[in-house]
């Protein structure tokens, strides 16, 4: 005779979480493309600029790259929808879109427990 044990949680359930698939899907694309040192550094430059822009004529010597490596990041940058761009005469000048680093700051950002929550260690 087989006897059965009562299932036990640990645990309060999970009931529901910030993204849907096709968000992570989404995020996790654009974590591949910030996953390349360099271009989380052209981010960092970008950031820094008071005026919140950078011609892309300014990048490549404080990262040691040549303009053909630069040029790929920013197209990546840019595909992935982490940077607007404009072209002003010969040169091309990039800033952030707010709007994508929001949301990766929102995915982040680790929420504060609620005081009545249920905290169980293994």
């Amino acid at each position: 005779m087989k006897i059965s044990k009562p299932v036990s949680s640990c645990c309060v359930p999970l009931l529901s979480g910030q993204l849907n698939h096709q968000e992570a899907e989404q995020l996790a694309a654009i974590f591949r493309v910030l996953g390349e040192p360099a271009r989380l550094q052209i981010l960092s430059l970008i950031a820094a600029q008071s005026t919140g822009e950078v011609c892309a004529c300014e990048l490549t010597e404080p990262l040691g790259l040549s303009q053909p490596t630069l040029s790929h990041h920013l197209k990546v940058m840019y595909e992935a929808g982490l940077l607007h761009k404009e072209r002003r005469g010969t040169w091309i000048y990039y800033r952030l879109v707010p709007e994508r680093f929001e949301v990766l700051h929102r995915v982040l950002a680790i929420p504060t427990r609620r005081p009545d929550a249920v905290h169980s260690s293994p």
